[in-house]
């Protein structure tokens, strides 16, 4: 992995995405400075982005060649309120910070969800279909992406915005973190009848994909996908983990219908969803303006240990 070009401000640098990103670049010895909200080991505490003096982060941004935005609100259950100030105000600012600051990328992390929920067979999320986001959270990630732009928009900081599906990789937390949890616990699980295909992202194919966006010759603006090379069934998931874990991968068939009315009953039924509905998106738009290649899906024994 060559070094992106002068030094990367990352923030968010604390979370999943970031210590990965993170410790590529301390490896590779690349220039790089990781923000989080508290000051850690290696990280320069920023506080709270949204309230920030813009001056003051334009300062700390000063001299810095790109911006890696992959600090924000996740899918906890918070206030349309609190999505919107930390995802949407923040996002914002820091992107006026950039612009004062003469920073001449911008990589700004966002989500699937923002195209929706689900894809038909054979027809993939692409970068330009019209968004349809369906909950708070993802309207709140279309919004930060349409005020980055906004802001954005005629200087020299070009915006290029990445949609990421679910991330895997060591140390991953919510509901692959549960997931691998049931495996290794050998819990039946009742998915074997699942004929879905969702595309994941590993947590190096994030990694190399932001790095070749730094790297490009051309800056990379617009939106793409960042994804594995190929998409899973939900018992292709479960068989991999239980491989990577060294444990027998215990599944047994319920027809979908019947998994879905039993999880709405128990309060469930989002969470059913995500395990049944196929969710698959294009990434050929990132390959054909950089060099990465994705790699394909793979869960290994680091991923799963407990």
């Amino acid at each position: 992995m060559s070094a992106p070009p002068g030094r990367v401000v990352v923030t968010g640098a604390g979370g999943f995405i970031g210590r990965g990103l993170c410790a590529a670049f301390a490896g590779g010895g690349h220039a790089f400075e990781g923000w989080s909200r508290e000051r850690g080991e290696g990280l320069r505490g920023m506080g709270d982005l949204a309230a920030a003096p813009e001056d003051a982060l334009a300062r700390a941004l000063d001299g810095a060649d790109a911006v890696v935005h992959l600090a924000g609100r996740a899918h906890a259950r918070v206030s349309t309120e609190q999505l919107r100030r930390d995802n949407v105000e923040a996002s914002a600012r820091l992107a006026r910070a950039a612009r004062r600051a003469g920073v001449r990328r911008f990589v700004h992390a966002s989500s699937v969800k923002v195209n929706g929920e689900s894809t038909l067979p054979g027809h993939p999320f692409r970068p330009d279909d019209a968004p349809a986001p369906a909950d708070p959270y993802a309207r709140s990630k279309l919004d930060a992406e349409q005020a980055v732009a906004q802001v954005l928009e005629g200087t020299s900081t070009m915006c290029t915005v990445l949609r990421l599906p679910l991330v895997y990789g060591p140390r991953v937390r919510g509901n692959v973190a549960a997931l691998i949890a049931a495996v290794r616990a050998g819990r039946a699980l009742p998915f074997a009848a699942v004929r879905n295909r969702r595309h994941l992202a590993s947590l190096a194919n994030v990694v190399e994909a932001i790095t070749a966006v730094l790297q490009a010759e051309d800056t990379v603006g617009g939106v793409h996908f960042v994804a594995d090379a190929n998409s899973i069934s939900t018992p292709e998931l479960v068989r991999a983990i239980a491989l990577a874990a060294g444990v027998r991968a215990r599944l047994y068939p319920v027809p979908v219908a019947v998994l879905r009315i039993a999880a709405a009953a128990v309060g469930r039924s989002e969470a059913i969803a995500r395990l049944t509905r196929s969710l698959e998106v294009d990434t050929t738009s990132l390959e054909a303006s950089t060099s990465w290649r994705p790699r394909p899906f793979g869960i290994d024994a680091v991923t799963v240990a407990p």
